[in-house]
């Protein structure tokens, strides 16, 4: 069955000096505020675009890696799992690196790349972040 989930932006003035809100409509879990100095400076507490993507992406890939394993037998015990998404004011987003580190007993190092890859692959936020050209992957099997 298919799901929609729903986030909502309020924004005031123009791009540099303007400022928002973006909901989290579906589960209620919060409003953030968001501004352009967060995306192309510092954070100083305010959220982006970018790091809303960091973590659908590695919350994402997270589940898929999980299931990918699961689904060749093995028990996953902990996967932590990074997004780290550039940002290049007049080009977009220009790249983003996965980072995983996992404990996943009995995976031999080749079959835990593997599945790594696959799961990069095959993560719906993956695909749907196809045109960033410069998607890496370091996975690391603790």
């Amino acid at each position: 069955m298919a799901t929609t989930r729903t986030a909502e932006t309020h924004w005031e003035g123009n791009l540099l000096e303007g400022k928002g809100t973006v909901a989290l409509e579906s589960s209620k879990l919060g409003t953030y505020d968001v501004n352009w100095p967060a995306r192309a400076e510092q954070p100083n507490g305010v959220t982006s675009p970018e790091e809303l993507i960091a973590a659908a992406h590695s919350s994402c890939y997270s589940m898929a890696f999980s299931h990918g394993l699961a689904g060749k037998g093995y028990t996953v015990e902990a996967l932590d799992t990074r997004a780290d998404v550039t940002f290049q004011p007049g080009e977009g987003i220009t790249g983003i690196a996965l980072t995983v580190k996992a404990r996943v007993p009995g995976l031999s190092e080749e079959d835990f790349q593997a599945a790594a890859q696959d799961a990069k692959a095959n993560c719906p936020v993956s695909q749907a972040l196809a045109g960033v050209k410069n998607i890496t992957l370091a996975a690391e099997l603790l």
